[in-house]
């Protein structure tokens, strides 16, 4: 089955097309319906009545934007009309909605002529808190933008124009810094100028570049003055001539530092970028074939050369999701009249400061390893890097506010929390415990230091002030791996090899002296970065400690049972994980420690896990799970579980609600709870699940994240005297600086 046939399938299988309406309220009783239609509507629409802002306050205006067209310009296909262009449409709602939680119509108007189009998109202003103006074709499109942007009160952004000149714009700004220019020294060729060349040569002038270096060419040549006054060219084009001699594309590029291709693939040699500047720029950006492929651009000469195009197969993908969805939701969280030029400035040097940033895990997997750093491969951002929302959109937001385009105030900690929402329930979560953790950082001790995501991960827990990382490893070889990642900064690093050990030495074969450890053997021992560690925390040096990244969960679990081991109150440690769905949490114990615990392990590991709710201010509800209700079954897997239940709610200390023993089920639908087992300590769902063995710890977790949609964070270890992690082999750099966070509240919390 080819591409084509594979796409038809797609589009078709039911329900066709891409984008579907859902509600966002309840629905399910007939007090539902009257408070979502008549008569509970006539309340809000009073109120807007008086005030027309408070639609942003009682309806899905402020999260929702119109994707316009009328199909004469569509995504490479040109003027197939307002109905053929419905799938590429519907296609832009969709990434609004992945990469942005943004809300889409889309609207195809069956007009040709600009006044039947502004006539149309400004009438729909009431419905929109912004318009996205798509596949519209030039010079059409430019008096389009410029006459709604006038009349209209919210914002309207031609992304055909401005989203190609913003990325791209980011790509100069770095690309430019590594081969030693400046931007106002350029000289920049455009192979091309339609409404996407005019937009980015203007937006290259705002980020600095001169106009008069700027030289444009169309299917005929240069775009010269003399052209200009005979009226060869539109006033658009107009504003780019040149006073030069007249020619062809080859001679615009003698000399150039940087050439912009946003026309037809194939019209640039090697031998015409050899007649270009030392270190040249190329942004061969027509699709789907480039101006000039790739590798022939990077092959053509000896010398630095940057280039990226619009493909994905290639390094540096000029990729226009890099910029709408996250401009549009700054806009419309600052519920922004326009997007002007300082808020596309703002997005630019977002995007390419986040170049310059260590790339997460998950985006180097989802590009099949490859390596990303920032220098001449790697220019811009990927587009499927979640960081993206987070710097572009507050970026965008501030802009907004200072140009005085926005109509609310925002507070940037709190807008950053709310994009995390918007991406997950695990960020929401995580964002509370590490705003804790950096309330108060503590020293925080990473036994397997010399590995590179610890290394990494120490950067990014240090730069956000989580925690001071100490990292146990070869100082050589750290600073060695930290100067290859370009990772600037300066952790403290504890090198058996190097440093005075004696006295974790002398406190090792203190603590285990009479189990067996000679005092040579504790000084072998403290030269393996868990036993260090878990001394260094053990005595003071360190608040707490992590591991496990480079040992199975036992062996790394060992040395800080036996040197830190469980705290005053408790007997026994437990592994929790927390997975996050859309709308709920739970925490699910013991999944990685008690193999076959008793009535007292199953109580006090549901104590323990109830306590580490708190942290993440989350009031427990505890279940205490089997396959019997309350006594339906009586043998000795389902007796424990009562009688733990039944030892927790005798406990005056204990001051949350917990019962059990009860099926999965049972503790997690309200009905099944409520319904049949009024009696229940329980009046909610559970939050806190205990298992009743680690065998049904662990399949139960992974089954609901693996088939439950669940993101899980973890394991975290609870019981311990002092606060020690043990990661999973594996686990990636964002999993170090969560349990990061976990444990430097554990330590606070002591």
């Amino acid at each position: 089955m080819g591409l084509d046939e594979d796409a038809l399938e797609y589009h078709r299988s039911e329900p066709p097309g891409k984008i579907a309406i859902s509600t966002t309220k309840p629905t399910n009783t007939q007090r539902d319906l009257s408070l979502a239609y008549s008569p509970g509507v006539a309340a809000p629409c009073r109120e807007i009545d008086k005030d027309p802002e408070a639609a942003y306050q009682y309806t899905a205006k402020g999260n929702l934007v119109g994707v316009v067209s009328n199909g004469s310009a569509t995504l490479g296909l040109g003027d197939i009309g307002p109905q053929a262009s419905k799938p590429v449409m519907e296609g832009k709602g969709v990434l609004f909605k992945r990469f942005a939680d943004i809300d889409v119509f889309d609207v195809e108007l069956d007009h040709d002529s600009p006044a039947e189009m502004i006539r149309s998109i400004r009438a729909m202003e009431p419905t929109f808190g912004g318009i996205n103006l798509e596949d519209i074709k030039a010079p059409e499109c430019f008096e389009i933008e410029e006459t709604l942007r006038e009349e209209m009160d919210i914002p309207v952004f031609h992304d055909d124009q401005h989203g190609t000149a913003i990325i791209s714009g980011a790509a100069l700004v770095n690309a430019v810094d590594i081969v030693g220019k400046d931007i106002e020294d350029l000289d920049i060729v455009f192979s091309g100028a339609g409404a996407s060349a005019i937009a980015s040569a203007r937006f290259y002038v705002s980020l600095g570049a001169d106009r008069e270096r700027i030289t444009m060419c169309d299917s005929s040549g240069i775009i010269t003055r003399e052209r200009a006054e005979a009226g060869d060219v539109n006033e658009f084009k107009r504003e780019f001539a040149r006073d030069v001699p007249e020619g062809g594309l080859a001679d615009a590029m003698e000399r150039a530092d940087v050439f912009v291709g946003l026309s037809v693939g194939g019209i640039v040699d090697e031998e015409m970028v050899r007649s270009m500047a030392d270190n040249p720029i190329i942004f061969a950006m027509a699709n789907p074939d480039p101006e000039i492929g790739y590798h022939e651009a990077k092959e053509a000469r000896d010398d630095t050369v940057i280039v990226a195009t619009g493909r994905s197969d290639y390094p540096n993908q000029v990729n226009n999701v890099l910029g709408f969805p996250f401009i549009f939701r700054g806009a419309l969280d600052a519920r922004a009249t326009e997007i002007n030029e300082g808020m596309k400035v703002a997005a630019a040097q977002a995007l390419a400061d986040l170049a310059r940033e260590d790339v997460p895990d998950g985006v180097v997997k989802a590009y099949g390893d490859e390596r990303l750093q920032f220098g001449p491969e790697y220019i811009i951002p990927k587009p499927l890097d979640p960081r993206v929302l987070f710097e572009l959109a507050p970026a965008v937001a501030q802009a907004a506010i200072e140009s005085g385009a926005s109509r609310r105030e925002i507070d940037p900690e709190k807008h950053t929390e709310r994009l995390e929402a918007r991406l997950g329930k695990s960020r929401e979560m995580m964002r509370v415990v590490l705003n804790k953790a950096k309330s108060a950082p503590k020293r925080l001790v990473l036994a397997e230091g010399g590995d590179e995501k610890m290394i990494r991960a120490a950067h990014q827990i240090a730069d956000q002030g989580i925690a001071e990382p100490i990292l146990i490893g070869d100082q050589s070889e750290i600073w060695e791996t930290m100067e290859k990642l370009g990772l600037s900064f300066d952790p403290e690093i504890v090198d058996p090899d190097r440093d005075n050990l004696a006295p974790y030495a002398d406190r090792l074969y203190e603590l285990r002296k009479r189990k067996g450890v000679t005092r040579r053997e504790a000084e072998e021992l403290i030269e393996d970065g868990n036993y260090l560690g878990s001394v260094m925390v053990e005595m003071g040096d360190a608040h707490a400690m992590l591991t496990g990244l480079m040992h199975h969960y036992p062996s790394a679990l060992r040395p800080p049972l036996r040197i830190i081991g469980t705290a005053d109150d408790a007997e026994y440690a437990a592994g929790v994980y927390m997975l996050t769905f859309k709308n709920r949490v739970v925490f699910c114990a013991d999944a990685t420690v008690n193999q076959d615990p008793d009535e007292d392990v199953l109580a006090e590991g549901t104590r323990h896990t109830a306590e580490l709710a708190r942290r993440f201010n989350v009031e427990p509800r505890a279940a205490l799970l089997s396959y019997s209700d309350f006594g339906s079954v009586d043998n000795e897997g389902t007796r424990k579980v009562r009688d733990a239940a039944r030892e927790l709610r005798g406990d005056p200390t204990v001051d949350f609600p917990v019962d059990g023993e009860m099926q999965a089920d049972t503790a997690l639908v309200e009905d099944i709870l409520t319904g049949n087992y009024a009696f229940s300590d329980l009046d909610d769902p559970a939050n806190v699940l205990v298992f009743p063995n680690l065998e049904a710890g662990n399949i139960g977790y992974k089954l609901l994240q693996r088939l439950g949609g669940a993101e899980a964070i973890g394991p975290m270890l609870v019981g311990m005297d002092k606060p020690v992690h043990v990661l999973q082999r594996g686990d990636e750099v964002k999993d170090i600086v969560n349990l990061a966070g976990v444990a430097v509240v554990d330590a606070q919390n002591q």
